[in-house]
């Protein structure tokens, strides 16, 4: 099986890649223009990537092309729309860098609190003010506030404790029994959570829902000098709606992400929110230690060993999670070749579209159960084409979805 690295990757994944028996392109510098000319030429399988945006061109350069693997949490760099449509499987490796993500988040939540960088900056300089930065508020006591306690949100839930802060959180499909159990303060809407904390954590994924989550509106219910940390995507925040809030409230920021980031791992950056007093930002590297990139490759290597051996995807985004089927058709069979066929056969003259199949081979390998989903209801003729056109065929039946009998 052939794999395309095209990012920067651990060598023990590179490693493992090989002892699976993948042959192994590392191409760790390629940029997204350069990756469809890079696919065509190595006609991989599997592509791996990071931070390199995968575009439709790239997934329509892969005549092989079958699973592409994020190492990393997010898929918004990848277009999985296009590759849903040429059936291409879209994975990645969530929850593997979620104490790598939260250590930064505490780093500049201090940063905001102790003003860190400032301190540094002017010791560099020359200066000595011991008065200006004699006048942190401090984080014992305080309330931080989570919205979108996943993985990465719940790791800043505990270390948040660990400095003694009261945690409140709110995330989709968070109840009050879970907040109770996990001793968080339940909050219903993400605004809540804004109204009560002294420092919130923005941790939610980057869609159409969550751009522009942090607003004038969210901005505005903060408490003034409060601080918002944002590791998840520069999406989530309006960074003009920020700006005004930190000249009019005093709002302190952690950015590790930012709404126009350089493709590449080296550039210029003249993002006008970073100039800003008040402003910590880094280089989206939450992810980016040791720890977390070597458990991200330990999972890529779960991913494609699996891939490899059994066609399955672990943890794959774009798998449909309800088809449009709205018929089974179960029919039991003897365990011989031709009897699928001469099913399809019938259905397909009659313009039923197979969605799923299912085939469930009884002990002792002389039956099977072939349980067909199917998009439309065949008429009694063609169920009884199936039913009487192959010597193999024990049974048919034809069951709709919402338990009625055809």
């Amino acid at each position: 099986m052939k794999v395309l690295i095209a990012d920067k990757f651990e060598k023990v994944g590179v490693d493992g890649l090989k002892e699976l028996g993948c042959e192994v392109t590392l191409q760790p510098d390629l940029t997204a223009e350069q990756l469809p000319d890079a696919v065509r030429a190595a006609d991989p399988a599997v592509l791996i990537v990071r931070g390199t945006k995968v575009s439709a061109a790239a997934l329509e350069a892969g005549a092989s092309l079958g699973l592409v693997i994020r190492a990393g949490a997010g898929i918004d760099t990848i277009d999985v729309a296009a590759a849903s449509a040429r059936g291409i499987f879209v994975s990645n490796c969530p929850g593997r860098n979620s104490v790598a993500v939260a250590e930064l988040a505490l780093g500049l939540l201090l940063a905001c609190d102790r003003r860190i960088p400032d301190q540094v900056a002017d010791l560099r300089a020359g200066r000595w003010r011991k008065g200006e930065y004699s006048k942190a508020r401090g984080l014992y006591g305080r309330t931080m506030g989570i919205v979108g306690l996943g993985q990465i949100g719940r790791e800043i839930a505990v270390r948040a404790r660990a400095f003694g802060m009261r945690v409140a959180a709110w995330s989709r499909n968070f109840t009050v029994e879970e907040a109770a159990r996990i001793g968080v303060e339940y909050c219903q809407t993400p605004l809540e959570v804004a109204r009560v904390s002294d420092a919130v954590s923005i941790n939610v994924a980057s869609t159409p829902e969550t751009k522009h989550l942090v607003n004038d509106e969210f901005l505005a219910a903060m408490r003034p000098g409060a601080y918002l940390i944002n590791t998840s995507r520069g999406s989530v925040v309006d960074q003009a709606a920020l700006t005004r809030a930190i000249h009019e409230k005093g709002i302190r920021a952690g950015l590790d992400v930012f709404q126009q980031e350089p493709a590449g791992a080296s550039a210029d950056f003249a993002d006008p929110i970073v100039q800003e007093p008040g402003v910590y930002g880094t280089h989206h590297v939450g992810a980016s230690t040791e720890q977390a990139q070597v458990a991200i490759a330990h999972e890529v290597l779960r991913i494609v060993g699996a891939f490899k051996e059994t066609g399955a995807v672990p943890n794959c985004v774009n798998r449909l999670a309800k088809s449009s089927a709205r018929y089974v058709l179960s029919v039991r069979h003897r365990n011989r070749p031709g009897v699928l066929a001469h099913v399809f056969r019938v259905l397909a003259d009659r313009r039923v579209n197979v969605e799923e199949v299912e085939n469930i081979i009884y002990h002792g390998a002389q039956a099977t159960l072939a349980r067909v989903h199917l998009d439309s209801l065949p008429d009694a003729a063609a169920v009884e084409a199936i039913r009487g056109g192959n010597e193999h065929i024990i049974s048919v039946d034809l069951t709709a979805l919402d338990g009625r009998n055809g």
